[in-house]
């Protein structure tokens, strides 16, 4: 397969059959293409392909198909997909969640590399990777024609197979220096962008309004080697198909100024149209009055600052009470600065962790959950105490239905055991002889040695040399990575799985937990980075509706990607906390009370609680990113979680909308693949 790719565009099966099959399906003729009445005059459709599809969540049920297309007008190339109208896979996806992916005439020249993806099994797809490092969601073509859509591209613009890697072209328009050098640095890859109009094209192509725009959930196809921990030194930049580091944060910052600058004015254009714009309401006209007691708080005086715009859900010292806040979810009321220093924030207080005689008054005879609702709910404002986690936990991460009885749990965990042996059997049956065959097993499980050697070995579980419990995150890992070998074994999962062998403490039920949180978070480590992305692009979103000065701040200082939050998301601020307050952070998520997208509140509310201090010093992306990291150890748990559940009541169904459909941790609701196939690249 890869010595194929290896061969020029014009060698491509898909090409040559698309000819004999007929062009009309793939590219007009020149007159047809002049004649087009859905072009603006001088335009002229070189390439078009229909059932091109988005899979706007990680299932293959749910997909969105349109019409793809690269016009030419003038000297510009633009490409732009548009969804079909009333035609959906799946009833749960509304013309307005396929609105939002439209992509409007995009020009060439804002477009750093195509990633073609081309796996043994399943479909074609590409990624656009635009130069400020943002990506349009997977195209996928499922009637083949990738090839031949490249070689339409390089008909009318410079396109060069990458060096470092076959399957990724470059873009390179050599009438514009600073394009060109975009184009060789090594930018951070694939966040969700919020695509604006790019010329007088979109205004005949767009289904819509030209203020409704898109929310993906796009991915970083690229990757980064690993990084060492603080001190150590940080390793070259690897091939974009290898493997993406835990630690992604830190190369972010290898970024240059100039690259950042030079693409400022991308990031402007398109972050002006928003997620939901027809779904915002006028501010004079809004019935919304949500009266709460506090606000966000900015914990440290910053030495030197600027001033800052106020807080829209915090009231200056200067105003007077009454006085109201408008944000893009409503109309407030304000309170008093000196309130906060009362620590009379947003939220209910929390309460003392579940206890066992409080837990048995939640189950019955049998041991089944009376009120799940209302356990949830109590765990969610307490957290639960250390020698019950074992029990509850098992719960929460749905191993145990809230429903079953004490002797259905007993016979469950019985036939678990069983089929984790069997599972893990498959590669302890490995001989050396098949190994040596077996490369992807040999580099996840090396990959994995790595890896669990240097978790949480701090920790009196894990200290020490020959610690069994190392070795037994080692098994639980490999035979997760035969248990679903699409998604097989990324950095990362091993800080997932520290916490639940912790709390477990055995080796089948830790693996069967584990499983069930991957359900949750598993497109986190997709290659294609779907589901990350579509959680940094929600959060701006969020940002955005809750706090307008801060979100300008961040679109002022080119930060609209969020890359700073992403070690928060992707690992679930395991390394923002002490580890017990990780542990108690985790089951608060888990519970889904409020809404099963808590953490994204969470980081609106760490943000909003250090805005002063991000806005008063003007950081910038290095600097922000810096400061970012700094602050592992010294957020207050307590304070933020009763933030974000106040900043998440705030913003209701507005906040809801803001998400796009299927964000993780969303949970399946019907069945379908789970994972997208990997590539044959080891992961």
């Amino acid at each position: 397969m890869h010595e194929t790719e290896l061969n020029d565009l014009s060698d491509d099966a898909d090409y040559a059959a698309s000819l004999q099959q007929g062009s009309a399906s793939m590219t007009r003729s020149d007159s047809s293409r002049r004649s087009s009445s859905s072009e603006p005059d001088g335009a002229e459709v070189v390439y078009l392909k229909d059932n091109v599809t988005i899979h706007p969540t990680q299932y293959a049920s749910e997909r969105i198909s349109g019409r793809l297309k690269l016009i030419k007008q003038g000297a510009s190339l633009f490409m732009t997909w548009i969804p079909y109208k009333g035609q959906s896979s799946n009833a749960r996806l509304s013309e307005r969640d396929k609105n939002l992916y439209t992509i409007r005439a995009v020009p060439f020249t804002e477009i750093r590399s195509i990633r073609r993806h081309t796996p043994t099994l399943g479909w074609q797809y590409i990624i656009v990777v635009l130069s400020s490092g943002l990506a349009f969601p997977p195209l996928y073509f499922y009637n083949g024609g990738v090839r031949e859509f490249l070689a339409t591209i390089k008909q009318h613009i410079f396109l060069v197979r990458s060096a470092d890697d076959a399957n990724v072209f470059v873009v390179n328009d050599f009438q514009d220096p600073l394009q060109r050098t975009l184009s060789s640095l090594e930018l951070p890859r694939a966040v969700p962008v919020a695509n604006g109009l790019s010329s007088s094209l979109s205004a005949s192509e767009s289904p819509t309004d030209k203020n409704q725009v898109r929310a993906d959930g796009v991915a970083v196809d690229g990757s980064l080697s690993s990084i060492q921990n603080n001190g150590r030194q940080r390793q070259k930049m690897h091939d974009p198909a290898r493997d993406l580091s835990i630690h992604v944060l830190e190369k972010f910052s290898l970024v240059t100024r100039f690259a950042r600058e030079t693409t400022s004015q991308l990031f402007r254009e398109n972050h002006s149209e928003g997620f939901g714009a027809n779904e915002r309401r006028n501010h004079s006209q809004s019935s919304h009055d949500y009266r709460q007691n506090a606000a966000s708080i900015d914990v440290e005086k910053v030495p030197h600052e600027v001033p800052v715009a106020p807080d829209p859900l915090e009231k200056s010292p200067r105003s007077n009470r009454g006085e109201a806040a408008a944000t893009n979810v409503g109309t407030f009321e304000l309170i008093d600065s000196k309130e906060i220093d009362k620590l009379t924030v947003w939220g209910k207080p929390r309460q003392p962790p579940l206890g066992p005689e409080e837990w048995a008054t939640f189950l019955d005879s049998e041991g089944r959950v009376t009120d799940e609702k209302a356990l949830r709910k109590r765990i969610f404002y307490g957290g639960v105490e250390h020698n019950l986690r074992k029990e509850v936990w098992t719960f929460l991460l749905g191993y145990h239905a809230h429903d079953s009885t004490y002797a259905e749990k007993e016979y469950l965990v019985s036939i678990k055991k069983s089929e984790y042996e069997t599972i893990k059997n498959q590669w302890q049956s490995i001989s050396q002889d098949q190994a040596r065959r077996f490369t992807k097993f040999r580099e996840r499980r090396g990959l994995i040695e790595k890896d669990v050697v240097r978790t949480d070995r701090s920790l009196s579980f894990y200290e020490g040399d020959d610690n069994p419990n190392v070795n037994l995150m080692r098994d639980i890992l490999l035979t997760y990575s035969f248990y679903n070998f699409d998604l097989g074994y990324c950095q990362g999962m091993s800080d997932l799985l520290s916490p639940i062998l912790f709390i477990m403490k055995d080796e089948s039920e830790s693996f069967w937990c584990f499983v069930s949180l991957m359900e949750r978070l598993g497109p986190n480590f997709n290659r294609d980075q779907n589901g990350m992305h579509s959680q940094l692009f929600a959060l701006s979103k969020l940002v955005e509706l809750l706090d307008v000065p801060l979100h300008n701040y961040f679109k002022q200082n080119d930060c609209l990607n969020y890359f700073f939050c992403f070690r928060w998301i992707l690992i679930q601020f395991k390394r923002e906390f002490e580890y017990e307050r990780t542990l108690r952070l985790w089951e608060v998520l888990w519970t889904h009370h409020l809404s099963e997208h808590l953490h994204l509140y969470v980081c609106v509310a760490i943000l909003k609680r250090y805005r002063r201090k991000i806005m008063g010093e003007q950081m910038d992306f290095d600097t922000l990113l810096k400061f970012i990291n700094e602050l592992s150890g010294q957020i207050d748990l307590d304070a933020i979680l009763k933030d974000a559940e106040a900043l998440c009541i705030c913003a209701g169904e507005h906040g809801a909308a803001s998400i796009p459909p299927g964000t993780p941790p969303s949970l399946p609701l019907d069945t379908g693949l789970l994972y997208t196939q990997q590539d044959d690249e080891v992961l």
